[in-house]
């Protein structure tokens, strides 16, 4: 049974939709004020956050970029609006999707089953292997050949992006705006400092790669079968 916290300032609408979602066999809790989320949060954390985007004490958008800044349950916004601009801005501050009100309540329940498969899925990969190497995202803790592996947090969240799409080149533009969070300027070498960081830890050659590689011309490359 999925626990959903409903963040809306509208009661009648707050009442309507707790009642549909209810009836579809979800468990929701209620709040008018954006600024009562994060304690509400810190006391029970649900499985999915319906968040409108007009809200007293603290508007949507600020909720949203508090709470990502903090924990990764999906959030689905509410916008009275249709342009893309409002839109767009709570994509970028971490929402996962949004509907424009007034939502039709299957549509509703649809883009929360949806969130909530994806979810699911993203709980089952929290561990990766790849030979010796094991990552685990809740914990956080990397182990080689047994061995901890002592990263910092830019360091796992780095290992964490390339093992995700091992096989594949990312390219430096996408993990730069990923790890920095701006586009590569082209001179930033942050990034690259992180990799070269990273394979000293992980053992990797730091004359010629094998584990990490850098693709001329492409990106980085996490080599799957390249850990014993």
């Amino acid at each position: 049974m999925a626990h959903i916290l409903l963040v809306e300032d509208d009661l009648a609408l707050q009442q309507l939709t707790k009642d549909y979602l209810e009836h579809n066999g979800m468990t929701v809790d209620v709040l008018s004020n954006g600024a009562d989320v994060m304690a509400a949060l810190e006391t029970n954390m649900p499985d999915l956050m319906i968040l409108d985007v007009m809200l007293p004490g603290k508007d949507g958008f600020s909720v949203c970029r508090e709470v990502r800044d903090r924990y990764q349950l999906p959030i689905l916004m509410l916008t009275a609006k249709g342009e893309d601009f409002d839109q767009v801005i709570g994509l970028e501050l971490g929402a996962d999707d949004y509907v424009i009100k007034p939502a039709e309540p299957r549509v509703l329940l649809a883009r929360i089953s949806a969130l909530l498969r994806r979810g699911a899925v993203e709980k089952s990969t929290d561990e990766l292997r790849f030979g010796t190497l094991t990552i685990d995202k809740n914990s956080r803790i990397v182990k080689l050949m047994g061995n901890e592996v002592s990263l910092t947090s830019h360091e796992f969240e780095l290992l964490w992006l390339l093992s995700n799409s091992a096989g594949q080149v990312l390219s430096r533009d996408f993990v730069h705006e990923k790890m920095i969070g701006r586009e590569y300027d082209g001179l930033d070498r942050t990034v690259d400092v992180r990799v070269s960081r990273l394979r000293k830890k992980l053992g990797d050659n730091s004359d010629k790669p094998y584990r990490i590689k850098t693709v001329w011309g492409q990106g980085y490359l996490f080599v799957s079968d390249a850990w014993g």
